[in-house]
């Protein structure tokens, strides 16, 4: 099992702080949408207050600072308040999502606008220039990562997200104001044998802007060159899947074909007895392979030539026995010839071959595909007549629950192999019959 990042298990204790209230605003009928509105509003809200502190206030009065970074903390309470209100109230859609993120672009830009008025009407210069570039850095890490995940490549990684500034700005901001308030807007500290002072009250606000200068960006260039890494290596699969006078294979084919690469037919002289096994498999006499059972969550699997080696996706639920929202399918190694061992998929695997892409439809219905072969896309959703979550695909024109996959491949060259079909099998919804589709590349 991956350890789970220590701001993932903070971000779901907060969760657990917040449902109840965003059980209320669902009862009052607040869409995610109206949430996420809120949310922008109270951030012009922000920005107005600094530029009244710019217009009205005194250099020393830093009161408007620490009632802005009050401000920054509750309107940033919204970002997550819109999200669980689509999860919890089963509101999620395509189109909530895109509003979501193009509306916390505009809550951050009008933060910094207000944040660069107030430096640079209270004659800040130095800090104003550190305020801008570090709006650059925070729309560059917001950036980077959706043009990474629009290229399929999962790119979460790095200090100072958006929660992460957030919490940063609002937290100076107040603790700033809070300071001024005691020791005075223009106390400042003198070192000795120094003429000039070093720090002075708004350094509790400033250093940490320039702190966050720094780091955005290093966190958007750190994504940067790790996605290049990652395109580089997919582009040089790509290349080497080319060979003279031969087109690209299929998708379905190099998903298969990233298997077998990445993969190999274990003969060990001793095998250790896994932790994980499964029950004694079933051999079909159609391909004598396997067949996983024991699984209560498995949905179907997957299974290619020349090994025995099988590919199953599982649902995927967290702690609490809910669906994942952002990933609800797990997909994970059965090793049979390591006796039956289960064993996650390594990042080329996940990144490249058998890693399951999912995007939420509403209504508890997923759409999902395999990252190597979009265009052979499945539905998960609740079964109509026991309503647990199956998944569906289109076999011989008929819906049907799919349960296997298979590719038969005889002969041909490690790149370029010779795929003698594939096949996707399952139960016809309409007449609960099994239902086979082979079909060539």
């Amino acid at each position: 099992m991956e350890k789970v990042p220590l701001r993932i298990r903070i971000q779901k204790g907060i969760y657990v702080v917040i449902d109840p209230f965003v059980k209320l605003l669902i009862k009052a009928g607040l869409t995610p949408n109206a949430v996420t509105t809120i949310g922008f509003i109270l951030n012009i809200g922000v920005a107005v207050i600094f530029i009244k502190g710019a217009e009205r206030g005194h250099r020393g009065d830093l009161s408007y600072v620490g009632w802005a970074g009050a401000l920054i903390l509750f309107a940033g309470l919204f970002d997550m308040l819109d999200g669980q209100v689509a999860r919890l109230g089963n509101m999620s859609s395509t189109f909530g999502a895109l509003y979501d993120s193009v509306l916390d672009r505009y809550s951050e830009l009008v933060m910094f606008f207000g944040i660069c008025y107030y430096l640079v009407g209270h004659h800040y210069f130095l800090s104003s220039i550190f305020a801008f570039i570090a709006m650059i850095g925070s729309m560059m890490v917001s950036y980077t990562r959706a043009r990474a995940e629009g290229l399929g490549i999962e790119c979460k990684d790095g200090l100072m997200q958006r929660p992460e500034r957030v919490i940063l700005i609002g937290i100076t901001a107040i603790a700033c104001g809070v300071t001024a308030n005691y020791l005075g807007g223009d106390y400042k500290w003198y070192l000795p044998g120094v003429s000039f002072h070093v720090l002075e009250t708004m350094s509790i606000f400033t250093i940490p802007l320039a702190v966050m200068a720094v780091l955005t960006n290093i966190t958007a260039i750190k994504r940067l060159t790790g996605a290049k890494k990652t395109l580089n290596e997919r582009d040089a699969a790509k290349s080497a899947a080319h060979t003279p006078g031969k087109t690209l294979l299929s998708g379905l084919a190099v998903l298969v074909i990233s298997g077998m690469a990445f993969t190999t037919a274990v003969r060990p002289v001793q095998v250790k007895k896994p932790a994980t096994t499964y029950t004694t498999p079933v051999i079909e006499p159609q391909d004598t392979f396997p067949v996983p059972t024991g699984n209560p969550h498995q949905l179907f699997y997957l299974q290619r030539t020349a090994n025995t080696n099988t590919i199953v996706c599982e649902l995927n639920y967290d702690k609490n026995g809910k669906l994942n929202d952002e990933s609800p399918v797990h997909v994970f190694w059965i090793r049979y010839p390591e006796g039956g061992m289960r064993k996650e998929l390594n990042y080329i695997q996940r990144v490249f071959a058998y890693g399951m892409k999912s995007q939420a439809m509403g209504d508890g219905t997923y759409k999902l595909h395999f990252v190597s072969y979009r265009k052979q896309t499945f539905t998960l959703m609740p079964s109509p007549r026991d309503n647990k979550y199956r998944v569906y695909a289109t076999i011989n024109k008929r819906q049907a629950q799919l349960n296997r996959l298979f590719v038969k491949v005889d002969g041909g060259t490690f790149w370029s192999p010779n795929v003698v079909y594939m096949e996707m099998k399952g139960i016809d919804v309409a007449t609960g019959k099994e239902v086979v589709e082979r079909f060539k590349p």
